[in-house]
């Protein structure tokens, strides 16, 4: 009896707020409270979930002569640590060209005999205006390292340079060449923020000009959604260390990449593109990432869609945290996910 009370009551309180909440729309106010580092991740994830913020999170600036003045100021930094990162995953690199596209060709020192004859193409992050040249090759040199493949690494045109679609573009001559020399089966897409959503619109256009899909791809924690909707862009402002802000630079670069366009349009924000007919994906997060609800809508729409979608999600992680460190039991446990993936897609 007494139970059967408590249910009752329960159920009213459950009705209440939910008709408080279709009447009023009210948002959730909540109170502030200190986040402690999770105690189960590795000292090396420590250290990164307990960085203060990115001190860079708001500048904002407003023309693509500004941003590469700041992205190289960037590059200049993060190409140091390169030669190391290369040193200790056993990957050279090697600047090209493919049909005019700037690329590096990303190879392992040994590339088992299930690897030969595949291929990755990477597409890097950065707001659509970060890590110009050298500097976005660390997402590779890590997928070439620990998953032993060959990649390509796509050196896109971005601002002041190219515009919106240039980075789209500059992916789709590199994919287009690799199909004349590779069977579609046994290429695969991936990269990481704007080079997440890279990857999902790359499968857009694919479809769109009639190109066979590849093998597999795996979108990081991808800038699926430019309009700013989602509920983590709201839960995790502040939180997130890297990102930091839904108001941040990340959205400030990519309203200067679009160059006036439409920023709902799916080949910028692709979580509103139709999905059927994508290839297996495996989506990265973590739960402090600003992105967290774009990684999830795009998931369960690929889901929703049919497509075999796989979501991995880290303890504690700000955006694309499971990058930032090769040596972190994490980075190898999500690049380890990644190239199961790879492994048991390409070639079927």
């Amino acid at each position: 009896m007494v139970r059967s009370k408590f249910m009752i009551l329960l159920c009213m309180a459950c009705a209440s707020i939910v008709a408080n909440a279709q009447s009023n729309n009210v948002p959730l106010q909540v109170p502030a409270k200190s986040l402690p580092v999770p105690t189960d991740v590795s000292p090396e994830m420590e250290k990164l979930i307990a960085a203060p913020r990115n001190p860079n999170w708001d500048h904002l600036w407003k023309t693509g002569e500004e941003w590469r003045k700041a992205a190289d100021e960037q590059a200049a930094t993060a190409v140091k640590a390169l030669p190391a990162l290369r040193q200790r995953l056993h990957v050279s690199v090697k600047a090209d060209t493919i049909d005019g596209v700037r690329v590096f060709i990303v190879t392992p020192e040994t590339i088992p005999p299930e690897h030969q004859g595949k291929l990755l193409i990477h597409v890097h992050g950065g707001c659509y205006v970060l890590f110009p040249g050298e500097s976005g090759t660390s997402e590779a040199i890590m997928m070439a390292g620990f998953g032993h493949f060959k990649v390509i690494s796509v050196d896109y045109r971005m601002p002041p340079e190219a515009y919106f679609p240039g980075a789209l573009d500059d992916a789709m001559t590199v994919y287009k060449a690799a199909l004349k020399t590779t069977d579609p089966k046994n290429i695969a897409v991936f990269g990481t923020s704007a080079g997440g959503a890279l990857t999902l619109e790359m499968m857009l256009r694919a479809r769109h000009e009639g190109l066979p899909m590849p093998g597999a791809i795996a979108p990081g924690t991808p800038m699926s959604d430019a309009t700013k909707t989602g509920d983590s862009f709201y839960t995790n402002e502040m939180v997130d260390n890297v990102l930091v802000s839904r108001d941040g630079f990340c959205d400030a670069a990519t309203v200067v990449y679009a160059h006036g366009h439409d920023l709902a349009d799916p080949l910028i924000s692709p979580v509103y593109g139709d999905v059927h007919g994508f290839p297996p994906a495996i989506l990265t997060t973590g739960t402090r990432d600003l992105l967290l609800s774009n990684t999830i809508r795009v998931h369960r729409k690929l889901r929703e869609a049919g497509v075999d979608a796989q979501l991995q999600v880290f303890e504690g992680e700000s955006h694309a945290q499971y990058e930032f460190n090769d040596q972190a039991p994490e980075t190898k446990e999500a690049f380890g996910e990644i190239s199961a993936f790879f492994d048991k897609h390409l070639g079927h």
